[in-house]
């Protein structure tokens, strides 16, 4: 089964089962879910949330408790403009300037609330929250399609902002683990691609699971791989680009 097969086969289920939330419909997307206040809650639980002082989030509706309480317990966020579309592309949510907390983490008020910055003020970060379609038990990850997540991690990564010792995390429904006892999807062989960013860690709102996972991660941006329009179209790539 392809990918487009397996996010089609998982969207279909939150939302034939009355899983997926707000908004609707949870098809092409990173899909809100039930249960996703306690998944935060279990990540919270984990030493690498304890250790962390900077998590850089994806924006998505299920992450949203995880932002707010990294900020509640005085973490700086970090988010992406999206689409990386300018040279100032992550937003600094910094817990000690907000006078809002609940709303600055959300995706339609970030812009309202955060300092706009380079990945050069963005210092390293200790760890990375993705959204997930469908992930497994051993950390392979599967997002809506769009592959900005991974090039987000890899800009980072091409800038020694996070390390091959970050802590990279997914908070998700029971439904969304591939293989898992109650996965939509029951094989767990889920496609891997070089660029794809695996998850250390899968928290649902039943369990916390430590992947260890086999997959080795981008060691930085696959500069081969993007063709030279989507180079000059992100400032961030254009910048940091070889030969340039």
């Amino acid at each position: 089964m392809d990918k487009q097969a397996l996010r089609e086969q998982v969207w279909d289920a939150l939302e034939a089962e009355g899983i997926a939330r707000f908004p609707f419909p949870p098809h092409g997307r990173i899909p809100n879910v039930a249960g996703a206040d306690e998944a935060a809650e279990r990540l919270a639980e984990t030493a690498v949330w304890t250790d962390a002082e900077t998590v850089k989030a994806n924006p998505d509706a299920p992450q949203l408790p995880v932002r707010r309480r990294a900020l509640r317990a005085g973490k700086t966020v970090y988010m992406a403009v999206p689409r990386l579309r300018e040279a100032d592309c992550f937003y600094e949510l910094d817990p000690a300037r907000l006078d809002d907390i609940e709303r600055a983490p959300t995706v339609s008020n970030v812009a309202d609330h955060a300092r706009q910055v380079g990945p050069e003020a963005v210092g390293t970060v200790d760890l990375v929250v993705s959204g997930s379609v469908a992930v497994t038990e051993a950390g392979a990850r599967i997002g809506k399609g769009e592959g900005f997540s991974d090039l987000e991690f890899a800009v980072l990564r091409e800038l020694d902002l996070v390390t091959d010792e970050t802590a990279v995390a997914t908070t998700v429904h029971e439904r969304q683990v591939a293989g898992g006892p109650s996965g939509a999807v029951e094989s767990a062989s889920v496609p891997v691609d070089d660029h794809d960013v695996p998850m250390d860690w899968v928290v649902t709102p039943d369990r916390t699971v430590e992947t260890e996972t086999p997959y080795r991660r981008p060691s930085g941006v696959d500069w081969g791989a993007l063709p030279p329009e989507r180079i000059d179209e992100i400032p961030v790539l254009a910048a940091h680009a070889p030969d340039r």
